[in-house]
């Protein structure tokens, strides 16, 4: 399993501005990608590879994620290397994933994988890249998703699109027993109330986190991804009853089997919880 224990919020930060790295390792996100796609210039691709390399050397027990360039680029071989090289990357995000033979060069490093699914050709090639040994969760990234597909932005078409990656991806993800995936940034910094709103229909569809760009995403990010205080109370009574060890029993007026009993200990891991 990954090192990291929650993923409900995965917060970008451009590998060319180390300055800004300590600042979001210490936002309260879940998990760090620093960022050496598109979040930096083509012409700063080398100097920000050199910072990361030497912020890792210089912390050597920080564990953070790396979004690296595409396979084809000429920037991919060159970040696979370092994160070969840097113990503190604890797993591995491809930009534009859709090909099987690029997220097994990238397996290779032995870091976990997360492909970031972005173009039509990856959509087609899901169910292929769910199979690649060392693939441990996709992530959506509906922005140039949206571009390629030559979808018009914030409409209703655009939507029905999009949330048909989304159930594929939660079905191939599921199938072949990789971890839910991660749902995509949304542009607004300020729109908290729409964050969350995304964010809670992310977690309903089966995701387990979200991709965000500034640390003010945080807070209605976690709350989306939190259970409302029925649900956790229901959890955790549910819980408490099968202690009993019964197989099947009845509870509220209804009957509980092993299915309702992982929901209710879904629930409760979300909060943070053990049980």
């Amino acid at each position: 399993m990954t090192v990291f224990q929650k993923t409900r919020s995965v917060l970008f930060v451009p590998a060319s501005r180390p300055e800004r790295f300590g600042k979001a390792l210490a936002s309260g996100a879940d998990v760090v990608v620093i960022d050496l796609e598109d979040a930096v210039a083509a012409a700063e691709k080398d100097a920000a590879r050199e910072s990361l390399r030497a912020y890792l050397e210089a912390n050597p027990d920080l564990a953070v994620l790396v979004r690296i360039n595409a396979s084809g680029t000429q920037e991919f071989v060159q970040d696979l290397e370092l994160c070969r090289q840097q113990r503190g990357v604890a797993a591995i995000m491809v930009a534009k994933a859709q090909s099987v033979e690029a997220l097994q060069l990238a397996a290779a490093t032995g870091k976990p994988i997360w492909p970031l699914l972005e173009t039509a050709l990856g959509i087609t090639e899901l169910a292929n890249m769910a199979k690649v040994k060392g693939v441990e969760r996709f992530c959506f990234g509906a922005l140039d998703m949206g571009v390629d597909l030559g979808l018009k932005p914030d409409t209703a078409g655009a939507q029905l699109m999009l949330d048909r990656v989304r159930v594929d991806l939660v079905l191939y993800s599921t199938v072949a027993g990789l971890q839910a995936p991660i749902e995509t940034v949304y542009p607004s910094i300020d729109d908290e109330a729409t964050v969350e709103r995304i964010a809670r229909q992310a977690s309903e569809m089966g995701f387990s986190g979200m991709l965000c760009i500034h640390p003010q995403q945080l807070v209605p990010i976690h709350r989306g991804f939190s259970p409302d205080v029925t649900d956790l109370d229901w959890a955790r009574r549910v819980l408490a009853a099968a202690e009993s060890g019964e197989g099947v029993f009845k509870f509220d007026g209804k009957m509980v089997d092993a299915p309702v009993i992982q929901r209710a200990r879904l629930i409760v891991s979300q909060a943070g919880d053990e049980y």
